[in-house]
């Protein structure tokens, strides 16, 4: 099987993500959430504020950067992995398929909307606001507004500036 290459560090590393993800779930109001989330390897900016039913990826935390300001609204999945379908072919088990990380970087001020879905390697802009149930698969600019699945950009603010 491709994804049992497990070793003690390895498990242990993972019991101790659980544990810290899980805690900060269940604490109230969200800056004392904050140290768990740090302590489970995510990179937090002063400020930056995450709804206690955020889904961050158990396997990778230590993948995602959110910068100063940013709200993570309920019910949001922060994923860092998924599988590598460039192998997959008929007949063969996906789960057989290798897993691929890639982080995640929310920037400065960035607002994600109820229940969005971040994928691996996404960065989100400076600013940017995801609408809700959006499911974020690229990269979105500064000073975007996103909505759908996939996201795409609708607004661009940015853009209105640069005109004046």
């Amino acid at each position: 099987m491709a994804n049992n290459h497990r070793t003690i560090g390895n498990v242990c590393r993972g019991i101790w993500n659980r544990l810290c993800l899980g805690i900060a779930r269940l604490l109230f109001p969200a800056q004392l959430r904050t140290p768990f989330y740090k302590m489970a390897g995510v990179k937090i900016g002063k400020g930056s504020k995450i709804a206690a039913t955020v889904d961050i990826d158990h396997s990778a935390p230590e993948l995602i950067t959110i910068g100063e300001n940013v709200w993570v609204t309920r019910g949001v999945m922060l994923l860092c992995h998924q599988r590598d379908l460039t192998q997959y072919e008929v007949g063969k088990p996906v789960m057989d398929c290798e897993l691929k990380y890639a982080p995640i970087v929310i920037k400065d001020g960035a607002h994600i909307g109820i229940g969005a879905i971040i994928m691996p390697g996404v960065t989100i802009g400076k600013g940017a606001i995801i609408g809700a149930g959006a499911v974020v698969t690229r990269d979105i600019p500064d000073y975007c507004v996103a909505v759908g699945s996939p996201a795409r950009v609708i607004k661009d603010f940015a853009a209105k500036s640069r005109e004046a």
